[in-house]
């Protein structure tokens, strides 16, 4: 599923063509994807400018002129793309052929930009586990898809207090404590592994054992909010991370992956100088867990 950085980019992409764009017409090719779509979408979207995209933790927003937000999630191969006037050419390499095929291309705004170009913003999804739902700018994080999500994990805003107050008390392991989507909003598998192992932590170490008795944060505790910060910022500035079906706006591909030091690298030699230690792969929670036994303690 794209994380954080995923749909950063995505909205990166997608800013330019439609941001201050009004929306001409909405084409909807089935009436739902994970969930219904709103029944009224495309009479409350067209004619509408788009006075900001905007994101929340992995949801893309799309605010409107009149005050209306449509929440976007990529589920699982979900994915936007830019098609300008009639050329229907997507640009890039892709991981999946089927992303591709007109079939899965499911709902189509058409959007008029300031300077009077042309686009079709296309949502395309092979699996349909993404989903659309419409709230208001007033509402939004009322909304019960959002109202939960904790902390985003971008600027400075997570820091060491912040995250000992998050798991103080906490029995889970610490992999566990940061998937919590109520702790810190936008986490998902890849980029915890990779700041755990950027902090030197083991994802199996207790979430407790980072907080003191007084609830100030341990050394392990301030490296930990630092690194997770560091790695998602890395992430966004690489373009994000490639894998399964997902791609960048345009296309193309993420290419952070490139750059991983534990994620998907079982078996090879731990990236971190003179620790010689290897990468191993453990499940924890039905999740595949990537870290190096040596130097994560």
């Amino acid at each position: 599923m794209p994380e954080l950085p995923e749909v950063e980019t995505v909205r990166r992409g997608l800013q330019p063509a439609m941001e201050r764009g009004r929306i001409t017409a909405v084409e909807m090719n089935r009436p739902d994807l994970r969930f219904p779509l709103p029944a009224d979408l495309a009479s409350i979207l067209t004619g509408k400018r788009i006075t900001a995209l905007g994101r929340r933790a992995k949801y893309l927003t799309i605010e409107l002129e009149d005050g209306a937000v449509l929440v976007c999630h990529l589920g699982m191969s979900g994915s936007f793309r830019i098609e300008q006037d009639d050329v229907k050419v997507m640009p890039g390499v892709f991981h999946h052929e089927r992303s591709k095929l007109a079939a899965h291309d499911h709902v189509v705004l058409h959007v008029t930009s300031e300077s009077g170009a042309g686009h079709r913003i296309v949502y395309n999804d092979p699996r349909r586990f993404g989903f659309m739902f419409l709230t208001s700018r007033a509402d939004m994080h009322a909304h019960p898809h959002l109202r939960s999500l904790g902390i985003e994990p971008t600027g400075n805003a997570l820091d060491g207090e912040t995250l000992a107050a998050l798991l103080a008390g906490r029995q889970a392991p610490l992999k566990a404590a940061l998937l919590d989507q109520k702790n810190i909003a936008g986490l998902g598998n890849i980029y915890v592994c990779e700041a755990l192992w950027r902090a030197q932590l083991s994802p199996k170490r207790l979430a407790r054992t980072l907080v003191r008795k007084d609830g100030r944060p341990t050394e392990r505790c301030r490296r930990l909010a630092t690194a997770v910060r560091e790695v998602i910022a890395d992430a966004i500035a690489a373009g994000g991370s490639s894998l399964r079906d997902y791609m960048h706006a345009d296309g193309s591909l993420g290419y952070f992956q490139h750059r991983f030091s534990v994620y998907d690298r079982e078996g090879a030699d731990c990236p971190r100088e003179g620790c010689g230690g290897t990468i191993r792969r453990t499940v924890q929670n039905g999740r595949s867990t990537f870290h190096c036994p040596s130097c994560q303690k």
